[in-house]
């Protein structure tokens, strides 16, 4: 097990089950992890809603619980309902996402939805449509007067789509992910829906908002994709992102001080890596300086007089990184295997680590907000 390295400035703040208690808020105090779960604070969500939560999280003194190092190795592969383990660090928040938001994921997504979720036709209309539309779509503002000027040219190609549509586009993709308290976390199983014959892990950065649409801070997410089903049609992307444990988030959210800010997550570099029971490995990265739309246009296409989340959200930024490496055979592409171990790291924000198995496979999702407010309110918790 990596050890999880921490920026010691940083404020990080999380989620826990703790055996015969539940759920419960905690933050990162010198590699200690520590309770602070209060009628104040007895949720993330509640935390977020501070105008300061890092001066509010230090007026917790809260109750160690474990080391850190000692909560990664409880929480690798628990499938105990009771057993201690990170959860996600989020709970009453919607769990939103924001596609097509590279040119890169651009490009491929067109390439899905020409190959009608077929991977092995992938590589031919990969070459055919990148020799007409290149690296022409990077640094393009969406909805800009050039961006209109490509659209016209797409059109007149006849390889508009509408992928395309909302990459370069005046309106962002932002769809919902999952429910509220339907991630998993750190250590967990991520699913794949049994009917997929083409996946890949979407490593990206999410972000931590309140109800007032101010961003607090961020974590890790793992946005797992099924390319067949979603390349079948569009109207499928329920099905094709909303499974069980197949959202990732963690493995905390890391809040927002002088060190860490908004330009941290403009200049994120994120690592992928995938390491496989049949020796297979594969490596991938995600640049943020290279995102067409600013993290602050995404939230505001999220959330305002249109649309209103009174107990905030967590919105996936999207992310630029498509595998292409073959797995298994020519011209094959990538594809999951059940046992892949799949890595997310950032300097700022540590890394997640998941195994793949099948939906059907994972524990099941039963903990959800009603069981929540019970077990709050059973502890005394609710005001």
């Amino acid at each position: 097990m990596t050890p999880l390295a921490l920026d010691q400035t940083g404020t990080y703040v999380g989620r826990i089950w703790r055996p015969d208690v539940g759920p419960c808020v905690v933050v990162i105090r010198d590699e200690q992890v520590v309770d602070i779960t209060s009628r104040d604070v007895p949720t993330v969500s509640d935390v977020l809603e501070q105008d300061a939560p890092i001066d509010d999280i230090a007026g917790h003194v809260g109750e160690t619980v474990c080391t850190l190092n000692d909560l990664l190795t409880a929480s690798w592969g628990a499938r105990d309902a009771n057993a201690l383990r990170l959860l996600a660090p989020c709970d009453l928040q919607a769990i939103k996402a924001s596609g097509v938001t590279f040119a890169q994921s651009m490009v491929e997504r067109v390439i899905e939805e020409r190959a009608g979720g077929k991977g092995a036709l992938a590589q031919d209309i990969r070459t055919k449509v990148t020799s007409v539309i290149g690296d022409s779509l990077s640094g393009i503002k969406p909805g800009s007067p050039k961006a209109m000027q490509v659209k016209e040219l797409l059109v007149k190609e006849g390889l508009w789509s509408q992928y395309l549509e909302v990459g370069i586009g005046p309106d962002a993709e932002i769809f919902t992910k999952c429910p509220p308290m339907a991630a998993v976390g750190w250590g967990a199983e991520v699913g794949l829906h049994p009917i997929s014959k083409w996946n890949n892990p979407e490593p990206e950065i999410v972000l931590a908002v309140n109800s007032k649409g101010k961003i607090q801070g961020a974590s890790l997410g793992n946005d797992v994709n099924l390319r067949d089903v979603e390349g079948r049609s569009a109207l499928l992307l329920g099905k094709a992102k909303d499974n069980n444990a197949s959202c990732a988030i963690g493995p905390f959210v890391r809040l927002f001080d002088q060190n860490f800010t908004l330009d941290s997550i403009r200049t994120a570099e994120l690592r992928l890596d995938v390491v496989g029971q049949d020796g297979f490995t594969l490596e991938g990265h995600s640049s943020m300086s290279q995102i067409s739309r600013d993290p602050t246009e995404l939230v505001q296409q999220t959330i305002g007089a249109h649309h209103q989340y009174p107990d905030g959200f967590m919105l996936f930024l999207g992310t630029m990184f498509a595998p292409v490496k073959d797995r298994d055979g020519e011209n094959q592409g990538f594809t999951h295997h059940i046992g892949d171990r799949v890595q997310i790291s950032e300097q700022a924000l540590g890394y997640l680590a998941n195994t793949v198995k099948l939906s059907t496979d994972c524990a099941p999702w039963t903990f959800g907000v009603g069981g929540l407010m019970r077990n709050l309110a059973l502890r005394g918790l609710l005001t």
